[in-house]
């Protein structure tokens, strides 16, 4: 593929696509901040119902996977995306004017609905943009989101929260998603043949490889045939016990920090940022070499291991060595964060289109169901054992199956590439 082509479809759609997943991760995981600065008391919200309102978000995310991903693959991502935005929008400001729990509780559940088709909408739309050889990368800059939106709203947050308070918080980091929708809407398209700002000739390139990747794979009739396949399902499995520690550890991080002694909510968003610097390097770091290497699977569980040993020897040195405990619950977050893009690279090499975002949105539900046990359970453990060791365990545990279904999944070869070379997906 020529640079131009490479070149301009990155710099076309990677910031569209980073930015507008930003808006929704902001909009789904500031409520951590909110929680820690006075939500609670100000609605009289008990400790086991604010854990359950920061897990609900998950659980509503649960429902829509699948028909939205069938939805972005069959008709368009961008309509999908486009109210989607709004939407979230709408609600993420709500969070900041209810007067009780139980509008919250509708919010919190509606925002995940509302964003539960956005993850596989974008997975499914980078697939019609980028080759097998681009995939990690390009899945990597989207979900980036994370952890870059963590790290600036987490010294925002506090910032917003010291001066204006939660309520405004979340009125101001609402608004933004809804007027970034008409910007998303001028600057993608589905797919490349609908793009003016590419030639007829670099269309059909593009086209052309993409689809002979697609003929490199053994048919799959419909939905039912691929989430019975034993990939699907471990890797199912697995997405469910990861996220129980992503989520876990993103919901209740500035909390954990906030109990320190002499802690502000400034120097506690400062904190909170840390680990997402961390997890910056390290997702660039293992897409590029993901891609370089062909090789999915190895990049994956390693960093999950890591982060299972560094919850486990941050719960076994105790609330006594702070910092210590801080530098590791670095690591662990860092480390958390590492395999996405190559993770969700595997699926789109292994299955056809017609099965793929929907095996992606399957597996990406059950990684709501655990962000949903991640953000309750966690919360729980916290409020009843009062302090974090319990649920250092418990995390740390999550994250160690996790790595364990890693290993278990198989490989999956491909027979050449569009130029007739003899190469290898490489799963483990």
């Amino acid at each position: 593929m020529k640079s131009h082509l490479a070149g301009a479809r990155w710099v076309r759609l990677i910031p569209v696509v980073f930015i507008t997943y930003s808006l929704a991760y902001l909009d789904r995981a500031n409520y951590g901040f909110g929680a820690a600065a006075g939500m609670a008391e100000d609605l009289h919200i008990t400790a086991s119902m604010s854990s359950l309102l920061g897990a609900l978000f998950f659980l509503g995310y649960f429902f829509f996977q699948i028909p939205g991903a069938h939805y972005a693959e069959n008709n368009s991502a961008k309509k999908l995306v486009f109210w989607a935005l709004i939407l979230w929008g709408g609600l993420a400001t709500a969070t900041g004017i209810a007067t009780n729990v139980y509008a919250l509780i509708v919010i919190r559940f509606m925002l995940g609905v509302v964003e539960s088709a956005v993850m596989p909408a974008m997975l499914v739309f980078l697939s019609h943009w980028f080759t097998k050889r681009e995939r990690s990368r390009a899945n990597t800059f989207l979900i980036l989101g994370n952890p870059v939106t963590v790290l600036w709203m987490s010294v925002v947050s506090g910032y917003l929260l010291e001066s204006v308070g939660w309520r405004w918080m979340f009125i101001i980091e609402g608004a933004p998603a809804i007027l970034w929708a008409f910007i998303w809407w001028k600057l993608v398209n589905d797919r490349p043949k609908e793009a003016n700002w590419l030639t007829t000739k670099e269309k059909n390139e593009l086209e052309e490889e993409l689809r002979k990747e697609q003929a490199g794979l053994k048919p799959v009739k419909n939905y039912r045939e691929a989430f019975k396949s034993k990939t699907v399902v471990l890797l199912s499995f697995q997405y469910f016990f990861w996220s129980i520690g992503v989520y876990g550890f993103v919901m209740w991080l500035p909390s954990i920090i906030k109990a320190a002694p002499n802690m502000s909510l400034i120097k506690t968003g400062w904190l909170s940022s840390v680990p997402y610097v961390l997890a910056i390097v390290l997702m660039l770091t293992a897409s590029y070499f993901s891609d370089k290497l062909s090789n999915r699977k190895g990049f994956v569980w390693p960093f999950l291991l890591v982060g299972a040993l560094a919850f486990y020897t941050s719960y076994a040195i105790g609330t006594n060595h702070f910092w210590i405990s801080f530098a590791l619950l670095v690591l662990a977050g860092g480390a958390m964060y590492a395999p996405y893009g190559p993770f969700f690279a595997i699926i789109p090499e292994v299955l056809p289109r017609n099965v793929a975002g929907g095996a992606m949105a399957l597996i990406n539900s059950m990684g709501a169901l655990g962000s949903f046990l991640g953000a309750y359970f966690v919360g729980y453990l916290n409020g009843v054992t009062n302090g974090f060791g319990a649920s250092y365990i418990f995390m740390a545990g999550s994250l160690l199956l996790a790595s364990i279904l890693t290993m278990m999944v198989g490989s999956k070869k491909k027979k050449s590439d569009m130029n007739g070379r003899k190469l290898e997906v490489k799963i483990q």
